[in-house]
């Protein structure tokens, strides 16, 4: 299944029916009076959240959702059938925006979420709803509601706890692959991710979701790589685990670049809890080890953790300290072995 985190969608909710003029005509009846029925409901566009998703890509195959019109009123006080409504089913995660791009309309980050984008028109009244005592065969009716046009964007935020930070080939993959059940696609060279990837760690009998993006490169908020159009999938998570290659000969600019692309990003990213790691330490001596994370330690101005994806050297303290970043109402609770081995 192909990822996508972007869709435009054209919407139209149905007009209602008009009401109708209508008079009772039979035998031996001499006074029939008016006998029009109302005109029926237009339907509505709902947009639910539903399990088991996590890409927008039924999206890209069907832009266009319009809601059937409730049909007009007849006579013996028939009253219109109501349009079908429309639900659009998204994943967890979906943020609802208005033609412009900016303008938030929903947020949706719970599943079973519904929220109506646009209301059905009310059909029309007919000739019977103006009877009175002064006025017993009236000849008009109204007609029916018009429905809502408009355009929406759909924008996809993946749900999970940590995201995966660095520059292309900094080992957020490799990261992934070790600690998960995940198996994104690792390669020596650039931008091997190009897609965002969700794995599920374990560590201390609790689990977390991690989110590994496309690496970040210098220029990235002025459109340079692709990096910059999947920042808004870590926005959510509540802290930010910035991996730096260990083997680069610019350790503090490597950082630095990071950090200025958060910042230009704009938003709450920059501010994030962030854990620094110099990464694949296995391939440094100890020299070179100590000298690597003193460099990265000035340029943070604080402490600076080690590790190795490949030897799985220093990931376990790495997860613990993400642990400890992470609020207790958003862990759960990892399932036990004999959990996992009973069966009916």
């Amino acid at each position: 299944m192909k990822f996508l985190d972007l869709a435009k969608v054209y919407i139209r909710s149905g007009a209602g029916g008009g009401g109708c003029v209508s008079f009772r005509r039979e035998k031996y009846i001499e006074y029939g009076g008016p006998d029009g029925g109302d005109g029926g409901k237009g339907g509505s566009v709902w947009v639910e959240v539903v399990d088991g998703l996590n890409t927008l890509i039924d999206f890209r195959y069907q832009q266009h959702f319009f809601s059937k019109n409730g049909q007009p009123g007849r006579g013996q006080q028939r009253t219109g059938k109501d349009g079908d409504d429309i639900i659009l089913r998204v994943p967890v995660g979906t943020e609802i925006l208005d033609e412009d791009q900016e303008t938030a309309i929903c947020d949706l980050t719970e599943v079973g979420q519904r929220i109506l984008l646009a209301k059905g028109g009310n059909g029309g009244f007919g000739n019977l709803h103006f009877k009175s005592a002064t006025n017993q065969a009236p000849r008009r009716a109204n007609p029916g509601q018009a429905g809502i046009d408009r355009t929406i964007w759909l924008r996809l935020k993946l749900i999970a706890d940590v995201g995966l930070l660095g520059m292309p080939n900094a080992g957020k993959s490799t990261f992934l692959a070790t600690t998960s059940n995940a198996r994104p696609k690792i390669a020596d060279y650039p931008f091997t991710t190009l897609h965002p990837n969700l794995g599920v760690v374990g560590v201390d009998n609790v689990e977390f979701v991690v989110a590994d993006i496309p690496g970040l490169i210098e220029g990235a908020h002025e459109g340079r790589g692709i990096g910059d159009r999947f920042l808004g999938h870590v926005e959510r998570c509540a802290v930010l685990l910035h991996l730096v290659d260990g083997t680069s000969e610019t350790v503090a600019d490597d950082y630095r670049t990071i950090i200025h692309e958060l910042e230009a990003y704009g938003g709450e990213l920059a501010d994030k809890p962030r854990i620094t790691v110099l990464n694949k330490v296995d391939a440094l001596d100890e020299e070179e080890r100590e000298q690597a994370r003193g460099e990265l330690e000035q340029a943070v101005g604080g402490p600076v953790m080690i590790m190795s994806g490949v030897a799985h050297l220093g990931v376990t303290e790495v997860l613990r300290a993400l642990r400890a970043q992470i609020d207790e109402n958003r862990l759960r609770q990892k399932p036990t072995e004999e959990a996992e081995s009973w069966q009916p």
